[in-house]
């Protein structure tokens, strides 16, 4: 086969891509408006809060914290202080004893006040579907609300309603990196899609934990 030929297919791949990327994005958007709040005085109150997980550190080497992670933990600690939710699962990445989501999230939701008591930690959340799944079948809550940043509050919510989970979400202020997470998250939601197509599970299940 030539190089046009090659070269023919990888353009026509791609302008696939783009058009199924449009589409999914408009789909998202469009349906998970209404469950999506920015103002604390009017998001119901749901027992449990699920802050989703990132690396705390954009530098580690340099303390240079992630924006994205610290307005996460802001909005956690404004809906707790609120009255809005009464536990938080913090729900990430604890692949290895050097790198543990979970347990970053929780020590700096202790220190902003929130007891520690009051907060689970999901480390098998590796994905937002992930976190979703668990939260769902291993936590026991169908109800809860979501806290991350808006782009991936509503690839969260998106899952949530296609999981049979009531949910809405709180937006936490964007990071610095705006424009690049925008981008990398038009297409985890064509992914998001293909999960939800093959009903790909959680990585990770076990034992149930009973929230009070």
């Amino acid at each position: 086969m030539t190089y046009r030929f090659w070269r023919n297919l990888t353009i026509v791949f791609l302008i696939l891509l783009l058009v199924v990327a449009g589409v999914v994005n408009y789909i998202v958007e469009s349906s998970t408006g209404s469950q999506l709040y920015t103002d604390i005085k009017l998001i119901p109150k749901n027992k449990v809060g699920l802050l989703l997980g990132t690396a705390k550190y954009e530098d580690k080497a340099r303390k240079i914290i992630n924006t994205y992670y610290q307005n996460r933990i802001d909005a956690t600690v404004q809906l707790y202080m609120a009255g809005k939710i009464d536990y938080v699962i913090v729900s990430g990445d604890n692949g290895s004893k050097y790198y543990n989501e979970p347990a970053l999230m929780k020590a700096d939701l202790v220190a902003r006040g929130i007891p520690a008591k009051k907060i689970y930690m999901d480390n098998a959340g590796f994905r937002t579907l992930d976190s979703i799944l668990r939260c769902r079948d291993i936590f026991g809550q169908e109800s809860f609300t979501i806290i991350s940043q808006e782009f991936h509050d509503r690839r969260a919510l998106y899952i949530a309603n296609h999981k049979h989970v009531t949910a809405v979400a709180f937006k936490a202020e964007d990071g610095d990196t705006f424009w690049d997470a925008q981008l990398r998250e038009k297409f985890a939601r064509v992914k998001m899609v293909n999960d939800l197509i093959f009903n790909t599970q959680a990585r990770y299940y076990g034992e149930q934990v009973v929230i009070p």
